[in-house]
Order: C-alpha cells, then structure tokens, then sequence
C-alpha cells in the first residue's frame, strides 16, 4: 500500500471541485481437495487504485494499477476529462455533501493471522475432511473448499477523509454427494465469517463432514416431499438466502429507481412505500448491521467514506428504510444507510448489501415444532429462482423433515416453496429466540455493469411461517 496517500493527494494537479483516492490490496488463497487428494492451491495478489473526481456536480472515476505518481495523474486528468463531458446529461445533481469527511480505522479482529498459515496446513485440513464424508460405499464424491481472503483499503479525499480499513475473512464449502443407482443426493455447508484461521478448525471440519456424509446417505431411502399446503418452519442456512433474495435486493434504491433494470432487474418497491408498506408482520425486524464482530460484511465506513451505523429497515413488519448509500439518497429523498460499495480498485461504489440481518424473536425451536400439527422443516439451500421484481420466487432445499402432531418424524427428500414477497413475510407465524440465531452470507452476490461478485452477511433465528406451498419434484 502507498506509505502516504494524503501526500499523494495533495500532490495531484486537478480542477476537480473534489477528489476521492481509494487504494485496494487484495490477496485471495483458494484452496481445495476432492476425495482425499488436492484439487486446487492457488493465490492471486490484486492491487489498486481509484480515482473519483466532482466536477459541475457530476462524479467520474478512473482507476490504475500503475502505482506511479505519473499514472495517478493521468488517471485524474482523465476522470475529471469524464466528468466535465457527461456532467450535462447528470440524472442528479451530487456536491460536497456526497463525501463529507470522515476519519477512522477499521480491522478485523482475528486470533490466528491468515498470512501465517501455512498452504500444508489448510490443505491437511481440506483433505481430512474430504476424508470424513466417506461415511459409506454411496458415497461417490467429497469436495472441500476453502477460501481465505485479506483486503486492505485505505480511502483519502480532498475534504479531508482519511479511513483505513483492513478486512480478514474466510468462507469455507463443504459437499458430499451420494448415489444409489440413479437416485443422487447432496448435502453441503458453506460458512462464511470475517476472522482468521481459527475459522478453519479441524475438528469442527471433521464432524460437519462426517454429519453431511451421513444425512447424503439418509437422504437416498428417503421419502419424497409431499404436495400441498403445509406450515413451513425454515432452518438459517436457509432462511439467509430468503432474506437475501426477497428483501435484500428489492429494498435496493439504485434497483428501485431503475438503474438495475437492464441487468439484475427491478423491484415491486416503490418510493412511495417507504413508511407507509407492512411487509410482513409485526414479528418481522430487521436491520442494516455493518458492526457485527465475526459476520461477513462487517465495516465502519462504506467506499464512499460514510460512517456505518445500525438501522432499522423493517420494524414490527413496516418498511422503513431502503439499502441506498449517499448519493441514491439524496437522489429519492429517502432514508438509507452506509451501503455503498465496490467490489475492486477498479470498480465505482454502488448501493449493496452489507450485513442485512433478521432480529431473535421470543420461541425457542422446541416450542415452534411442538406448534405445528401439519408442517416441515427445511435446511440449505440447493436451488432458487425469483423473478425479477424480487416478487414470486421459489426455493429448494437439500434436506427437510416433516412435523407431524408437534414432532420432528421422518426425513423427507428434495422439499420445495414458492410464494410471494409480501405475503410470505406476512405469514411469518413464530420468529425464535437467540439460542436459534446463525450467521451465514455469501461470498458472490452479483450485480452491477460491468458486473461486481461482492461478500454480503445474515444473520436469521429458525422462523415459523404459515399457509406455504410446499412442492416436491427431482433437483
């Protein structure tokens, strides 16, 4: 990284009304074994920077990763060049408080720094734990993958911003196959959290393999899921996904004002609906968390240099806030938070999820089940489709058991829902307490032209809902 980017900045001739300098170092090791021998070791370095400019209250971006003071300079005469020749076909006028000054450090707290483990190491564990999903002859493929990623960023600006933040994380992946004849099943777990390699621990490894292989296996005698209308009780490695999926993305104000359409697509949110829409019930909370120690998308200030702060965007099932950074707020006129963000040095800040969470409630898992005369539990996630006003959707799950008269029974294969955004969340029954609550996310939430693949975090209790359309059918 630049020993002193404020002098850098200081350095550079411009005619900007301001000027933003973000530096980016990233360094990615991916690692992975398939049945007890390496499939993949690998490690790439990404290092750069970006330039962002005001100019007649436009914004423009250039970026390089030629770290000379030649190369900065030509990047901002070139951004400023950008700026000056589309600033007359602006959608909203932006100034100096777009990028108010804020100073900070953020850094992921970590017990055993990534740099220090040794490729042997975190390949040993890999390979064992390949090892472990061999838990019978039907199973035909064990795959294990890990993905360590350090990030340092440092954010300067002509308004006197100087952050610098320096992110740990590890995302790991899990999956064993088994087959009987023409019948396959899959079971996986794929964690995700910022710390170090104290994430990767062998024995916990070993025994979620070991519990996957084993579920794989089950899942081949199982039952088929029923048809029919049931009470749908969905496990957090689930239940994430569904957060993500239906209201993540359509609370996005860069999605709602149109600017995704041609890609990602639109929303059924309008602006108008912010304080006034129930989104689900009165049990539904959830919040924009950028401050969770150990979740995915953990930081105290976003890509534009905004402090990350809580806040509601739900409340007792009302809409309240969208997931806009700065700029698409000033654009609506509507409430956001510290969510602008890119995905590289060489990509401009756009409204994304960061960590998008749903509150504990007060029933613990025993007291959901005992509820539910007809109903099933659903875990992990295989399969999703959602249209693109974030509106009807449907998902598949790996592995699922019914409740019957207030029990957990018998194993049921390849369960399926579908529903609609609004009335799903309103038929939200039971939202459970603390003891219930997970941190998943994902480490390639995709959206923006030219595309950005970028690491969001949720957090979700096991939830109750009721009246679902429960499907059954092959993967």
């Amino acid at each position: 990284m630049s020993q002193d980017l404020v002098k850098r900045l200081k350095n550079i001739r411009h005619k900007a009304d301001w000027i933003g300098l973000r530096e980016v170092k990233e360094t990615i090791r991916h690692s992975a074994a398939r049945n007890g021998k390496i499939e993949n070791n690998a490690i790439s370095i990404d290092h750069g920077l970006m330039v962002e400019v005001l100019v007649n209250g436009h914004f423009a971006y250039c970026s390089t990763a030629n770290m000379t003071d030649e190369a900065l300079q030509q990047a901002c005469n070139r951004a400023t060049a950008l700026a000056q020749h589309t600033a007359p076909w602006k959608t909203f006028p932006a100034n100096l408080e777009h990028r108010p000054a804020a100073k900070g450090i953020y850094q992921t707290d970590t017990h055993f720094p990534l740099h220090k483990a040794t490729a042997s190491e975190v390949m040993g564990m890999l390979i064992d734990a390949t090892l472990k999903m061999k838990v019978s002859d039907k199973i035909v493929n064990c795959l294990s993958h890990g993905m360590l990623v350090e990030s340092e960023t440092t954010f300067v600006s002509s308004a006197g911003a100087e952050i610098h933040q320096t992110i740990s994380s590890v995302a790991s992946y899990l999956r064993a196959t088994a087959q009987d004849g023409t019948e396959t099943q899959n079971r996986s777990i794929s964690p995700v959290n910022q710390g170090g390699l104290e994430l990767l621990n062998k024995e916990t490894l070993e025994n979620e393999a070991e519990r996957i292989g084993k579920e794989a296996v089950e899942l081949l005698s199982a039952e088929p899921c029923p048809t029919g209308v049931y009470d749908l009780l969905l496990a957090p490695d689930q239940l994430y996904l569904q957060i993500h999926e239906s209201i993540g993305h359509p609370l996005e104000l860069d999605r709602i004002l149109g600017d995704e359409r041609n890609y990602a697509g639109w929303s059924f949110v309008q602006l108008s609906d912010f304080g006034q829409l129930q989104y689900g019930s009165p049990l539904l909370n959830v919040v924009f968390d950028p401050m969770v120690v150990g979740e995915y998308a953990s930081y105290a200030f976003d890509d534009t240099g905004i402090p990350a702060t809580r806040q509601y965007l739900i409340k007792d099932g009302l809409l309240l806030r969208g997931i806009g950074g700065i700029d698409s707020q000033k654009r609506a006129s509507i409430p956001g938070v510290s969510s602008m963000r890119a995905s590289s040095w060489n990509r401009p800040p756009i409204d994304r999820m960061g960590n998008i969470n749903l509150e504990p409630g007060t029933s613990s898992f025993a007291e959901m089940v005992s509820g539910v005369e007809r109903g099933i539990y659903m875990m992990t996630n295989t399969s999703w489709s959602i249209d693109d006003y974030r509106n009807k959707f449907q998902f598949g799950c790996e592995y699922a058991k019914l409740i019957e008269n207030g029990k957990l029974t018998k194993t049921i294969k390849n369960p399926n829902y579908r529903g609609m955004t609004t009335p799903f969340w309103t038929n939200l029954k039971k939202v459970g307490d603390r003891s219930t609550f997970e941190v998943w996310g994902s480490p390639n939430c995709g959206k923006g032209e030219p595309n950005q693949a970028i690491r969001v975090g949720h957090g979700t209790p096991a939830c109750l809902f009721e009246n679902v359309e429960i499907f059954g059918g092959v993967k």
